[in-house]
């Protein structure tokens, strides 16, 4: 697996990371969850026009429809822009079927990548509609998410086409380093979802003192340290938000990076606690 090149970032555009598909996924992207209505298309539209190429969203958020909406009146074409989807565990006895109605709600043509949500009963047998779906053109990329070492390795025998993605929980408070390393050295990219701690935890990270001494030190704020953190040990970000002034700082983190030491320092916050059960 390749790994995310920052120098070839800048502040309004992230880099590219490429999957073992042969498909290029942008290093940050927009997460759509909690978002509903006219602010997840507003969103979605500010993000694409401050530079986002990808957008995260799932057939659980209820949002498909608007993400879809967002992405078509944002004015880019739509073979610049990444869209990820998720099956629900409760889709998996017909994901050919969640498929196709992921489709109709998107409207955007083809699904960039499908991911399965989390491990559950049928997940090899949702993964193999999702297979078919990449050969019949609809999906170009299969992932995963919330599979950790045991999990990848049960489920990896039962599928023909290797992952590119697994989307897992990772932020200071639960950098799950051993996980990271695992997933990454089977050539799968790791993408964080949560990566600002979520509601369980960003409060607590964004006035936690090292943070904040290292984002003084960049003059940046604690959140683009964070997404800093994530993307230099080669870990995909798609923070969420509606705030167009937080949109823009979430993908403004391209003119600075952290040093050895404060990597270091940031690693010794992990508390090893998940935000949420799975």
């Amino acid at each position: 697996m390749s790994g995310i090149d920052l120098k070839n970032g800048k502040n309004g555009s992230a880099p590219v990371i490429r999957l073992n598909s042969g498909y290029d996924l942008p290093a940050v992207g927009l997460g759509t969850y909690a978002l509903h209505g006219n602010t997840c298309t507003n969103a979605v539209t500010s993000a694409i026009k401050s530079g986002y190429r990808l957008i995260d969203t799932a057939s659980f958020y209820g949002n498909e429809r608007e993400v879809g909406e967002g992405v078509r009146k944002s004015g880019v074409a739509r073979e610049e822009i990444f869209v990820q989807t998720k099956l629900y565990p409760n889709q998996y006895g017909h994901a050919a079927k969640a498929i196709d109605e992921a489709l109709k709600k998107l409207d955007i043509g083809y699904i960039d990548m499908m991911l399965l949500h989390h491990p559950a009963s049928n997940d090899a047998a949702a993964y193999k509609a999702i297979e078919k779906a990449i050969q019949d053109g609809k999906i170009r990329t299969a992932g995963i998410s919330c599979y950790y070492i045991r999990e990848t390795d049960s489920f990896l025998p039962k599928v023909s086409v290797k992952p590119a993605l697994i989307q897992n929980e990772i932020h200071p408070y639960y950098q799950d380093s051993s996980v990271v390393k695992h997933i990454q050295n089977k050539g799968i990219v790791v993408q964080g979802w949560y990566p600002l701690g979520g509601r369980g935890y960003t409060g607590a990270m964004l006035n936690n003192p090292v943070l904040q001494e290292i984002a003084a030190a960049h003059e940046k704020s604690v959140a683009q340290v964070i997404l800093r953190w994530n993307l230099q040990k080669d870990v995909c970000v798609i923070p969420g938000s509606g705030n167009p002034d937080h949109i823009r700082e979430n993908i403004s983190i391209f003119d600075f990076s952290l040093t050895a030491q404060e990597m270091e320092s940031i690693s010794t916050l992990n508390k090893n606690k998940k935000h949420d059960w799975y």
